[in-house]
């Protein structure tokens, strides 16, 4: 049996992804988090061999969440599961330890077999982000700038985009108003942009924004 847990903030999701594998006979689903202190405290005092989680959750999230995750417990197996199409999430993803990487669309009919997968060692990428991840590893002069920002810097930039002020995100994050000022000042820079509508133009022409990110 592979046991699995599953984090994730929307309880309709959880509800979904229980659904889906309640279908696999060598599957165990041995419990839920929906944010990551309380995936930390799973890690921590469970057994299991897979942990599917949510990209984006209140609190510690994404990649700094993996980061510690894989701190603590070295060997177990992540698959992030991502609202995200953009590969520039999927290859900070598979850089920070995460062992595959899924979009919550075609959850249904690979989130089993992308499981099993990662629960046996391998990787589950697609086609697209495998590529993405041999080219980062080259020296490219033509890469796009959000490709220099650091995980922390990306992570303000996707947040500023969206529209949350520095409070916002001071606060949603769990840093100082002067640190996400200094990110917000550098990840400026990096990509020669002059003003927060700039930043929004890019972050929409590069796609790196999906529907479900923008206020209705």
């Amino acid at each position: 049996m592979i046991r699995i847990l599953i984090a994730d903030d929307h309880p309709i999701v959880r509800e979904g992804l229980k659904q889906i594998l309640s279908g696999a006979p060598d599957l165990d689903l041995i419990g839920e988090a929906q944010n990551g202190q309380e995936v930390i405290e799973r890690v921590r005092t469970q057994e299991f061999e897979v942990l599917v989680l949510d990209l984006s959750m209140p609190g510690r999230s994404g990649i700094e969440l993996i980061r510690q995750v894989r701190e603590e417990k070295p060997k177990l197996r992540i698959l992030v599961l991502s609202m995200h199409q953009e590969h520039q999430y999927a290859v900070r993803a598979i850089k920070a330890g995460a062992a595959g990487y899924l979009t919550k669309e075609s959850a249904s009919a690979q989130l089993i077999p992308a499981i099993r997968k990662v629960a046996a060692g391998g990787a589950f990428v697609t086609a697209a982000v495998a590529e993405q991840l041999a080219l980062s590893a080259m020296p490219r002069a033509d890469a796009p700038p959000h490709e220099r920002l650091s995980d922390r810097e990306f992570q303000v930039f996707r947040l500023l985009a969206v529209g949350k002020s520095v409070s916002d995100i001071a606060g949603e994050l769990s840093l100082s108003v002067k640190t996400v000022s200094t990110h917000k000042a550098r990840l400026m820079q990096k990509m020669s942009l002059g003003n927060p509508a700039e930043l929004v133009r890019y972050a929409l022409h590069h796609r790196l924004l999906d529907d479900t990110d923008l206020p209705p």
